[in-house]
């Protein structure tokens, strides 16, 4: 009952929250001579930290409107172009000059771990300017009636196929994080069946592919429990109203609950920080707003999705020890050779450990020395892998090239196959 005590919760705070509201308009309005008093910015300051603590945060919108291309600015629309009850592709649609030749088609799949597609906002900015955007946008679990079926390992590794027969030949496939392995089994069940549209490369960014290499807390957690013990604490029924009603689930809140625990002091120093923005009128509250925005909005994940990747991936390590199934058959990495691979790490990453991802690069022993390659960013955790400065200025330029040189149709200067801290290895 705990999932309907929340939202029961939720519901009971509303007026109090909508009071909250009309109290912070009031108090921030210039005609308020307290206004601009020391007074008056306090009491508006705690209202909204109020409101804020207590809202669910909805869907946030990507709102890429337009990108530069060389010199100049060009609009982009966003458009769904596949859709399955899980799950719709999103296209970044450029008006993009008829004189320009094709930039590389990406997919990027995004992580299925909590937050939305929209965490990836400054991932699909930074790739955009040079190549053909689509992203996975992955549907709130609690918002997808049970009529619809359930959603699993094997289902999530077949909407990635999907997509790839849909975007068809010479398309190329980044998954951060979560989806390393499923976008590696893709790959692995594409090639063993010789299907010709398999992606041209495959881009692994701070995924967990062998967990047993520097395991994290996250990693150490997994291990500690049994699978009853996740199944018997964090999997609820979605409550009456919504459109979920009744399918087994792993909550957002619950999931969010976790990710605030590991940086706690962190998120509590912000929030007070934000308070003594908001008294001091000094501008800086928006740039908090905004990341708490994107921060604080989780979605619910498919109880068997969620209960098969803690078990094949963080306790019984099934893709590198060659156990994995799919659909009943065994995905064998080592059937992949016409995908180029590149793995990215980042040094100070919390979540997935250093070599984790670069474990790929053993496990697919077929793919040819030339078409792989291995990047690890200094001086960045798990978050800095797919955004932020150090990712568009170092990280992003590395991707579109090695992109660019494994295009099926490219010709191909030779590029180092390791890289650590920005040096050939």
């Amino acid at each position: 009952m705990f999932y309907q005590l929340y939202e029961l919760n939720h519901a009971a705070m509303a007026p109090f929250r909508a009071a909250a509201d009309i109290m912070r308009f009031a108090y921030a309005n210039p005609l308020n001579p307290f206004s601009n008093t020391p007074f008056g910015r306090t009491i508006a300051a705690s209202l909204e930290m109020f409101e804020r603590t207590t809202r669910r945060y909805g869907k946030p919108e990507f709102g890429l409107k337009q990108t530069t291309i060389g010199d100049r600015t060009v609009s982009v629309r966003e458009e769904v172009v596949w859709s399955r009850p899980f799950c719709n592709l999103l296209h970044f649609a450029r008006s993009v000059p008829a004189a320009r030749g094709n930039d590389p088609r990406i997919l990027i799949v995004a992580p299925m771990s909590g937050h939305y597609a929209t965490l990836l906002r400054g991932t699909v900015e930074a790739l955009l300017p040079r190549a053909d955007i689509y992203i996975t946008d992955w549907i709130d679990a609690r918002m997808v009636p049970m009529t619809e079926g359930t959603f699993d390992f094997d289902d999530y590794v077949d909407y990635v196929i999907e997509m790839l027969h849909f975007l068809g030949h010479d398309t190329h496939v980044i998954a951060v994080c979560q989806p390393s392995v499923p976008v590696l089994a893709a790959a692995a069940v594409m090639e063993e069946a010789r299907d010709p549209l398999s992606p041209a490369s495959m881009t692994l960014m701070g995924g967990p592919i062998d967990t047993r290499i520097n395991p994290t807390a996250v990693n150490k957690l997994a291990q500690e429990r049994s699978l009853q013990w996740f199944s018997d604490n964090v999997i609820m029924n979605v409550p009456w109203p919504q459109p979920g009603f009744m399918r087994p689930v792993y909550p957002g809140f619950l999931q969010l609950s976790g990710f605030m625990s590991m940086n706690l002091d962190r998120h509590l120093v912000a929030h007070k920080e934000f308070f003594m923005h908001l008294v001091k009128n000094d501008g800086e509250p928006e740039r908090h707003r905004d990341f708490y925005d994107e921060y604080l909005a989780v979605m619910d994940l498919t109880a068997e999705f969620y209960l098969q990747t803690v078990e094949e991936v963080f306790i019984k390590h099934s893709l590198p020890k060659g156990e994995l199934m799919h659909r009943g058959k065994r995905v064998d990495p080592a059937a992949i050779r016409n995908v180029a691979l590149l793995t990215v790490e980042g040094e100070n990453d919390d979540i997935s450990g250093v070599g984790q991802t670069m474990a790929a690069q053993t496990i697919c022993v077929n793919i040819p020395e030339d078409m792989r390659m291995h990047y690890l960013q200094p001086d960045v955790g798990h978050y800095g892998v797919f955004n932020g400065s150090r990712f568009r200025r170092e990280i992003a330029p590395r991707i579109i090239d090695f992109v660019r040189q494994h295009s099926r149709s490219a010709v191909k200067p030779p590029l180092p196959r390791v890289i650590k801290g920005g040096r050939a290895g």
